[in-house]
């Protein structure tokens, strides 16, 4: 379409599961608005139950950003409808400070882009230990809730470190964490049969356990490296030239308005990717010309399950000599 001079728009990814949560707490909009409020009300609720059930937390009360309590810590549900923000963890630190809280966890289904791991260092630095996990699908799911089969996975990491020379600059991938669990080898260990194996998924490490016809365990780790987590990884190396822009109808005048949603696009400008034949992963992009001045950059990485972390790195470019 590009060649032949049409106009065209990047592909577009939707979250289904957005989708289904907000169905989750929708109201009937045939109500008044006091019926409305008071059924989004219990929704809410309902809600909120249902994730800490899930996550086997109990409800407490009494806090302002804080819905249950799990083993010594507070936990906090994050929206519903929208990913959890900057401003909505500074409000869990800032009660923390005000009431002596050290340990939280929040618990999201989206987590506003470069978010971590920043802000969780600025909280340690004030004494406070928090631990971001994403909300699963599943836990819509009602059986695997009864269960007990929800596994809520800790934010991974991405830590890159610019590499800039005179006008332009490149980007090396220094780590990568996970600390998915997926069952647990005791687990495993105690259920499977002999002549049997079965793969485990425990605190970031992806581990084989077999039994042999004589019924003895053996434990094989199939991730050596931290790279070995990672799919695919890429750079933009200007991520605020390109703002997201939506295209909505004006319900009076009939007429098409755009406005700002406030984020941006990631533009793929380098990858490195593994294939079937070659398992090989480049660790350092290209040097990628810039103008000189101030500039973030942002770097996606797609693990081996499919899930994609990004993080934001800011440079300074110098001049081209």
């Amino acid at each position: 379409m590009k060649a032949e001079g049409k106009d065209y728009r990047a592909f577009e990814i939707l979250n289904l599961g957005k989708y289904e949560r907000q169905h989750y707490v929708g109201v009937n909009p045939n109500l008044r608005e006091e019926q409305r409020q008071k059924q989004l009300e219990e929704k809410e609720a309902a809600f909120l139950d249902l994730i800490l059930r899930a996550y086997r937390a109990e409800r407490t009360d009494g806090f302002a950003s804080f819905h249950g309590k799990k083993a010594g810590r507070l936990v906090a549900v994050g929206p519903v409808n929208m990913p959890v923000s900057r401003l909505f963890v500074e409000e869990i630190i800032l009660e923390c400070r005000k009431k002596h809280i050290t340990k939280v966890d929040i618990l999201g289904f989206e987590f506003e882009m470069g978010l971590f791991p920043n802000v969780l260092d600025e909280a340690r630095g004030k004494g406070i230990d928090i631990a971001p996990k994403y909300i699963p699908a599943d836990v819509f799911d009602k059986r695997a809730v009864e269960k007990n089969q929800v596994v809520f996975h800790d934010v991974s990491f991405i830590e890159v470190k610019p590499h800039v020379k005179g006008g332009s600059v490149a980007v090396e991938l220094t780590d990568f964490s996970v600390f998915y669990s997926q069952d647990s080898i005791a687990n495993a260990e105690a259920t499977l049969k002999d002549k049997g194996s079965k793969i485990v998924v425990e605190k970031g490490q992806i581990v084989k356990v077999s039994k042999d016809k004589d019924g003895i365990v053996t434990r094989e780790t199939l991730t050596q490296n931290w790279t070995d987590w990672i799919d695919y990884w890429s750079v933009d190396f200007d991520f605020e030239n390109k703002r997201e822009i939506i295209r909505t109808q004006n319900p009076d005048t009939g007429e098409w308005e755009e406005s700002w949603t406030g984020d941006y696009i990631f533009e793929n400008e380098w990858q490195s990717f593994r294939t079937k034949k070659d398992r090989k992963l480049e660790l350092t992009s290209v040097f990628h010309e810039c103008p000189a001045g101030r500039r973030k950059i942002a770097v996606k990485v797609v693990d081996i399950f499919g899930n994609d972390t990004m993080t934001i790195a800011e440079v300074t470019v110098g001049a081209k000599k």
